[in-house]
């Protein structure tokens, strides 16, 4: 067979495990896995791992979060996930609450408020979609999927539901924190609505009452300072509300995806779910996996550049979560990338009388490090294999989100997203490295071995050796199946 490109000499990770080979690329496809192909165009991976394109299936790029909106735009933000060896997001849409929430005060929001959600994106569900797909189109350089937000469970948004499902958006996110969260006779009718449509629910999962409690408790006594954010939101919130999300969501016959699971008691809850048959799967995300709640003691209010929720976790948590995620308890590794700038953002434009941590603009930046840092700390920290690397974040997320066959896999007749990693590279994570629109990377001075040199999106090479050769708008909204 004669093909296009063919990618000689790599070890090639997939599902039959790592083989050596080439791989024939025909168009937009893997033509061909196999010894001694030609291709008009051959790129010499001797030495190199070759790997799916990565998915990350947790992104909020362009997000609206009260009076800022995160700093990497669809243009800015796929890049930097390109550069970083993904080349499938999923984001998620905002629509206008049927009925609306006031706007969350005093919250440590890392999501948006109900109002801000909304503006310009219309009302009701679908109408939601087509303005996120609209800010998206034109500027995506990778391909990309939504989840669709659930802020109300009112008869209009769930009579919506199976036309979303139609059009291509099969997982629905619901929280059970901030302003709009929805109660649990709300959640559970939205749960029951989704999984009888065909599609799944992801919940973010912390206990808003006992949270409130909390983040009152330490203002009253002037504890305002970052250090009290972990405080205010402790392992017990989220341990929870993850039983709870499970069992309603068991009692809904709707499959539930825990997100950003960050504690050993969060996971340990998910294990036990899957354990029994439950339809139920976690993530978690690079911060949990490689930083600590020790982050949130740096001087002065540099400890405001680790304010996302759930917080970072112990140490303790951190052995739990790499030991879940080897086991499969965890599914999948997203980022959660939220980026807002240290400066006027995360300050609120204050930077000589900061925000108190619960007005800090809860999130951080972490899209294009993903692939290198779980290398770095799974792989070659004995943690994981390069098999279950690549099933964390490449192929689970493929198959759990309803896109196994088109991406996630170097299988034929699959779509050519495809990264050349060099196990051997070593790289020092800083703002100079990175392409994120962000002032700073919470993994600054981390230093990897292992790293990305090459990306490919069907068939066409956007990145080569740390720059971006792409263009904007090559990226293609991706209509999703049911799990």
């Amino acid at each position: 067979m004669h093909c296009d490109i063919v990618i000689r000499h790599g070890a090639l990770v997939t599902p039959a495990g790592v083989i050596r080979g080439d791989l024939g690329i025909i168009g937009e496809r893997i033509a061909a896995i196999g010894p001694d192909l030609r291709g008009r165009e051959e790129i010499d991976a001797a030495g190199k791992l070759v790997i799916p394109g990565g998915i990350d299936p947790h992104v909020h790029l362009q997000m609206p979060a009260g009076a800022v909106t995160s700093s990497d735009d669809w243009y800015t933000g796929t890049v930097a996930a390109a550069c970083g060896g993904t080349t499938t997001v999923i984001d998620f849409v905002e629509p206008t609450p049927t009925q609306p929430s006031p706007v969350p005060t005093g919250e440590g929001y890392g999501a948006p408020s109900s109002a801000a959600a909304g503006e310009g994106r219309g009302g009701g569900l679908l109408p939601g979609l087509a303005a996120r797909r609209a800010e998206a189109e034109g500027k995506a350089v990778i391909d990309y999927g939504l989840h669709m937000t659930l802020l109300d469970a009112a008869p209009a948004t769930l009579a919506e539901i199976p036309e979303v499902v139609a059009a291509g958006v099969t997982s629905f996110k619901a929280y059970t924190t901030y302003s709009f969260k929805l109660t649990d006779d709300t959640l559970v009718a939205g749960m029951a609505a989704v999984g009888a449509a065909g599609g799944m629910v992801l919940v973010h999962a912390e206990n808003d009452a006992g949270i409130a409690f909390l983040r009152k408790r330490l203002l009253d006594a002037g504890h305002v300072e970052p250090r009290y954010h972990p405080r205010s939101r402790p392992a017990g919130m989220e341990a929870e509300a993850v039983e709870r999300a499970l069992a309603l969501g068991e009692a809904a016959g709707c499959p539930v995806y825990i997100v950003h699971t960050s504690t050993g008691r969060g996971a340990d809850a998910i294990a036990r779910a899957r354990a029994r048959g439950q339809a139920a799967f976690g993530e978690t995300c690079p911060q949990y996996l490689v930083l600590t709640d020790a982050e949130y003691d740096r001087p002065g209010f540099e400890g405001a550049k680790f304010v996302c929720s759930p917080p970072l976790r112990t140490a303790e948590d951190q052995v739990a979560l790499w030991a879940h995620l080897a086991a499969d308890a965890l599914s999948t590794v997203g980022t959660d990338h939220c980026p807002f700038f240290y400066a006027c953002q995360k300050d609120l434009g204050r930077p000589d009388a900061p925000p108190p941590f619960n007005r800090t603009p809860g999130g951080m930046p972490g899209i294009e490090g993903r692939l290198a840092l779980l290398y770095t700390y799974g792989v070659g920290a004995g943690r994981m294999t390069v098999e279950r690397w690549v099933e964390v974040c490449c192929s689970g997320p493929a198959r759990i989100f309803g896109l196994t066959g088109r991406k996630g896999e170097l299988t034929v007749g699959a779509d050519a997203d495809v990264v050349i990693f060099d196990p051997d590279r070593e790289v020092t994570l800083s703002r100079a490295v990175l392409h994120e629109n962000c002032d700073y990377t919470p993994y600054d001075g981390c230093q990897l071995k292992g790293y990305p040199v090459l990306t490919m999106l069907r068939g066409r090479v956007i990145v080569r050796d740390g720059q971006f050769v792409g263009e904007a708008g090559e990226g293609r909204f991706l209509v999703r199946g049911s799990k």
